[in-house]
């Protein structure tokens, strides 16, 4: 029993990180830089950060995305997304994390990887009315939608399986906004109602829509090609995504709540455990918050709560 939850567990943090044992290598330069980063113990973007719903935040922004069509296109195109499924997601989990935790330099050297990946990502798609477009990963457009649907939905996620946000779910909005501004996007939303609102309009202008290429994405990312020690609960998470869509989406997306029969099923108990059983097998803190914290505390960034949560931090003048 004990030689399977090792296993487990490692497997756990190779899917997340990349890495099934060691600290990675990315996370160890939040420890190095000369200012205190974008965010801080405390802020509302290290509380979601730092939780583990932002694994189902993560699979519900991916079925969200899918139904841009450019943003679909240039994933279909230009990734290999299949044959590396992990190596991406790890590689996000890089950059969210290099924004989170890291040095203002470090966050945007990360952010400038992104941009130099996405310049090769061009190309034409059919949009609704049969025409043809062109589409470029870095135009401001499909950035906004791909950094809404992350925020909406690390937020939902946070909101329906984890405590309250310091500041409310405003401060989250506000604060992750510098994300979108360093990778291009003009004036994103910077609170939740307006969040809301660019999602009506996103849905109301026709743009989304679903085709037999969605439907094979979201077949894909429904069951995905994760160690089978993984599964059980991956299915459990997945379910938790859908569940926290709202349910226009679900509908475009094809997708329904879990129920037996006529019956729902309690995803968001099973979810509530599952999270608990990956925090458990990840720890309290994650190896970039603790490089973050040698940083701060290396700059004289004093009074830093605990790792799980506290007051807000002093900077010594």
């Amino acid at each position: 029993m004990r030689t399977f939850l090792r296993e487990w567990q490692a497997e756990l943090k190779r899917t997340l990180t990349g890495s099934p044992d060691a600290q990675p290598d990315w996370s160890r330069k939040f420890a190095q830089g000369d200012d205190p980063g974008y965010f801080l113990p405390g802020s509302a973007v290290w509380t979601v950060h730092g939780g583990v719903p932002t694994i189902v935040g993560g699979i519900r922004s991916l079925l969200m995305q899918t139904l841009h069509p450019a943003v679909l296109a240039g994933v279909h195109d230009h990734s290999n997304f299949r044959e590396d499924t992990l190596g991406r997601l790890a590689r996000t989990t890089a950059w969210i994390h290099a924004l989170t935790y890291g040095s203002t330099a470090e966050a945007r050297a990360a952010t400038a990887r992104v941009v130099r990946l996405h310049e090769s990502v061009n190309g034409k798609y059919v949009d609704g009315d049969g025409g043809v477009q062109k589409y470029s990963a870095n135009d401001p457009e499909l950035l906004r939608w791909v950094h809404i649907t992350f925020t909406d939905s690390f937020l939902r996620t946070h909101e329906l399986w984890a405590g309250p946000i310091p500041g409310g779910p405003d401060a989250y909005v506000r604060e992750w906004a510098q994300a979108g501004r360093l990778m291009g996007v003009e004036s994103p939303p910077e609170s939740k109602a307006a969040l809301v609102r660019e999602l009506a309009e996103w849905s109301a202008e026709g743009t989304l829509r679903c085709d037999e290429r969605v439907s094979e994405t979201v077949a894909f990312i429904r069951n995905p090609p994760l160690h089978p020690l993984l599964k059980p609960g991956y299915r459990v998470l997945f379910a938790a995504a859908v569940l926290s869509l709202d349910p226009d989406y679900r509908r475009l997306l094809g997708l329904r709540t879990a129920r037996l029969g006529p019956l729902p099923l309690p995803v968001r108990s099973a979810a509530r455990a599952t999270l608990a059983v990956v925090r458990l097998a990840l720890g309290p803190a994650s190896p970039s918050q603790l490089a973050a914290r040698e940083r701060l505390r290396r700059l004289g960034v004093t009074q830093l709560p605990p790792a799980t949560g506290g007051r807000k931090q002093k900077t010594r003048s």
